[in-house]
């Protein structure tokens, strides 16, 4: 199998740090005696190759182990991290899954059947061997598999079935650095998947902290001496607005990796400035090809080179399109979205220069203003810089006049008279946008715009009632 090759490699590794958790270091001997300890329990429970299995909870020796544990044994693992029990059984039933493992904040577990529902055994999402029928093909490949769910730009939860042959294989025989990393993204998302076998696969460690905050993220790099930080553009603001990072000793970083939403360039201008020895990289990936192989044009730059081995891409009216070798094989509650020869419309704007290509948006993001387009992120990249602004996100509303109206709605970090908020965003946009850029309204947030990915919430509405 082409991903029986990966537990074998770890073992080089042997005595050296694989995982620290709750300020406790894991060799790869011992990580490799509990993925051996998992197989023993999956076997004592009745687990069948090629039955869904899912598992719910944190980054921890119990859930990597676990995930490793369900690729030797080809059962198909579906990692779940949310704390809501509606969205748990939802996912659980889209999935088709047949076993639950649950993880306590302690990493202690409990495994429970999944008892099938009418319900769902009408709607074809059972959890046993008369499942989705991609699932019913992919068993008789006799490979592990994973499903992932993730929200689209609807909001609607999408799963979609990987094959870990595939994922496992853009790291094998890749000559990367050990690094020391920050395990910052879940294992419910492609960059926390992408993180857990990247570092084991280079002999590296993984260092998870308790909370994500920018006070607990610094002071985990200090004592841990972290060399990479994976993370996202919002949490790079928050971690740029509370100056935390004055007051540790970042000097073992040595590279930020950022992606999963557009940076904003005056947040990477700070960056680069507070940080200037670490170097900066911009990440690209989808749930739904993966995490490409990426380069910078430059730590203080937001042009990047996307695509190597494995991976094709091209641009289409604007918009990127990718062929990736390491593709899901399919939506389990959705139509594909790959057309005949492979390629995948991403949906992501972009303009080019060269090899190289800079993101404007989300195409379902843009906003018609009487014909001319607007990307939220360019006037949200204007209102961040003023005073006062936690976060912002800019969207359309309909307008009878002009099609669209420009809305801003912004996170506060302290208290501030509206229409003195207003008038000073406007003001600001004005000297920097084009008229019809403007924002026609300015909203204050009545919760945060920063969702538990850490990532900017954009479909909510966050109004607090005063508007204009």
């Amino acid at each position: 199998m082409g991903d029986d090759w990966f537990l074998p490699h770890l073992s080089q590794f042997r005595d050296r740090t694989a995982l620290v958790w709750r300020e406790n270091s894991y060799t790869y001997r011992e990580l490799l005696d509990r993925v051996e300890a998992w197989r023993e329990v999956l076997r004592q429970r009745g687990t069948k190759p090629g039955q869904c299995v899912a598992l719910h909870g944190g980054f921890s020796p119990g859930t990597a182990t676990l995930l490793l544990a369900l690729v030797a044994e080809r059962n198909i693992a579906v990692p779940l991290t949310t704390a809501v029990a509606a969205e748990r059984d939802r996912a659980l039933e889209i999935a088709g899954a047949s076993w639950l493992v649950t993880f306590a904040g302690d990493d202690s577990w409990t495994i429970d059947k999944v008892s099938r529902g009418e319900e769902s055994a009408q709607a074809g999402t059972t959890n046993d061997v008369d499942g989705h029928p991609l699932i019913v093909d992919f068993r008789k490949t006799g490979e592990a598999g994973m499903i992932m769910l993730s929200s689209g730009s609807t909001g609607a939860v999408k799963a979609s079935l990987h094959s870990f042959a595939k994922i496992l294989a853009r790291y094998r025989g890749r000559a990367t650095s050990p690094y020391r990393s920050l395990a910052f993204l879940m294992l419910d998302h492609v960059g926390g998947i992408n993180t857990l076998f990247h570092i084991l696969a280079s002999g590296g460690t993984i260092v998870t902290l308790a909370e994500r905050t920018p006070e607990a993220i610094c002071s985990g790099i200090e004592r841990h001496r972290v060399q990479l930080l994976p993370t996202t553009p919002t949490f790079l603001r928050m971690l740029m607005i509370s100056e935390v990072y004055k007051k540790y000793d970042l000097s073992s970083l040595e590279l930020i990796s950022y992606g999963t939403e557009p940076m904003p360039n005056a947040t990477l201008a700070a960056l680069h400035a507070a940080l200037p020895g670490v170097r900066l990289k911009q990440t690209y990936g989808l749930t739904e090809v993966g995490v490409l192989p990426t380069k910078s044009e430059g730590d203080d730059s937001l042009w990047l080179a996307v695509g190597g081995k494995g991976y094709e891409t091209k641009v289409v009216d604007g918009v990127l399109w990718i062929r990736s070798q390491s593709a899901m094989i399919g939506y389990l509650n959705a139509p594909s979205p790959f057309d005949a020869d492979g390629w995948m419309n991403t949906g992501d704007l972009v303009e080019q220069k060269g090899d190289y290509i800079r993101f404007l948006g989300r195409k379902s993001e843009i906003i018609n203003i009487g014909g001319e387009k607007v990307f939220p992120a360019e006037v949200e990249n204007v209102i961040q810089q003023l005073d006062n602004i936690k976060e912002v996100t800019v969207r359309g509303r309909s307008s009878p006049i002009t099609g669209n109206i420009v809305i801003a709605t912004v996170e506060l970090r302290a208290p501030e008279d509206p229409d003195a908020l207003e008038e000073r965003v406007r003001a600001a946009c004005r000297e920097r946008l084009a008229p019809f850029k403007v924002p026609a309204m300015v909203e204050i947030a009545s919760e945060t715009l920063c969702g538990n990915r850490f990532k900017k919430k954009r479909r909510a509405n966050q109004k607090s009632g005063i508007t204009k």
